[in-house]
């Protein structure tokens, strides 16, 4: 089996787990099967460098002059917000001589700006999809799954889903057995599929300023087959039906049908991935009453049934 060289980037105001998350999979497969990976890391000058948490990394070497890699990876953080002019221009000399281009959050910023990204699919962390799409329009940014592939192209959500990304590399380099084995050791899931939802309904939300305001939230999180009609919840909010549905919009960013609809909706999602549940059982704890009122609300919000998503997005049972 050939080797593989892995190149991680670091620079200033880079984020530390975008760094160890992926750097502690790939490290452990090269533990596991010695022989499989190179590992490297570099600066622009070879420094060491401060992460966005103070950390200081102390790299292997410069990136000046490095050998096109197997796996170039590009992590995120702060220092994507202005980065150095020169890591731009060797990423957009160097990245497309590479066999596998990686990002993890905001690093996709910086592979954007070098113009990698142009006419190709790609995610990044969920604050950060609305910019990247603004900012690099021939970008089609998926703002939903937790890592996308394009090609010899992957890009991954915010910081712990480029231990995702790793695992599944791994797993594509090596096999399932060494994944799992990684995975085990990390005490972390083999594997989020991709297209698993990056954020929750409580994340994409504002969280209430008013505890009777949070309380709902958490009520509506904690019962998804409750009564969450307007009239209810406001009921225990304690306010009118209209003062309720007001407030909670102000201080949330989305109404309380809204909101009820993610967080049933995230809800069956997690059943179909996790469990073994039957779809009837499944659409009755999520708050829909029906397979086909369920069957409605897939298709309208991520355009596949319930049947064709489990089918999807389940992991295989792990051996």
């Amino acid at each position: 089996m050939p080797q593989r060289t892995l190149l991680l980037v670091l620079f200033d105001g880079v984020q530390s787990l975008d760094v160890t998350g992926p750097l502690e999979v790939f490290t452990g497969a090269e533990q596991h099967t010695p022989g499989t990976y190179r590992i490297r890391t570099a600066s622009l000058d070879g420094g060491p460098v401060r992460t966005s948490s103070g950390l200081t990394l102390v790299p292997d070497g410069a990136l000046t002059g490095e050998p096109g890699p197997h796996t170039l990876l590009v992590p995120g953080g702060e220092g994507t917000r202005s980065p150095d002019p020169r890591l731009t221009e060797w990423l957009r000399t160097h990245g497309p001589r590479v066999r596998r281009l990686v990002s993890v959050c905001t690093g996709s910023v910086l592979l954007a700006a070098a113009g990698l990204l142009d006419g190709r699919r790609a995610t990044t962390h969920w604050a950060y999809c609305d910019k990247l799409a603004r900012d690099h329009p021939a970008v089609r940014v998926e703002p939903e799954p937790i890592y996308v592939r394009d090609g010899h192209i992957a890009t991954s959500a915010g910081v712990t889903s480029g231990i995702d990304l790793a695992l599944a590399l791994v797993e594509e380099d090596l096999d399932r057995d060494v994944a799992l084995a990684i995975a085990r050791h990390l005490v972390v899931f083999l594997r989020r599929p991709g297209n698993q939802a990056q954020f929750s309904a409580q994340l994409a939300a504002q969280t209430a300023r008013r505890e009777p305001l949070r309380e709902v939230q958490r009520w509506i999180g904690e019962h998804p087959a409750g009564d969450l009609t307007v009239e209810s919840l406001a009921a225990r909010a304690r306010l009118s039906p209209r003062h309720f549905a007001r407030a909670f919009r102000e201080e949330t960013g989305t109404t309380p049908g809204r909101y009820v609809d993610r967080v049933r909706l995230e809800h069956a999602r997690r059943l179909l991935e996790d469990t073994s549940g039957g779809i009837e059982e499944i659409s009755r704890a999520s708050g829909y009453g029906t397979p086909e009122a369920m069957r409605r609300a897939f298709l309208r919000s991520l355009g596949t049934p319930p049947t064709e998503y489990r089918r999807r997005f389940r992991p295989a049972p792990a051996h």
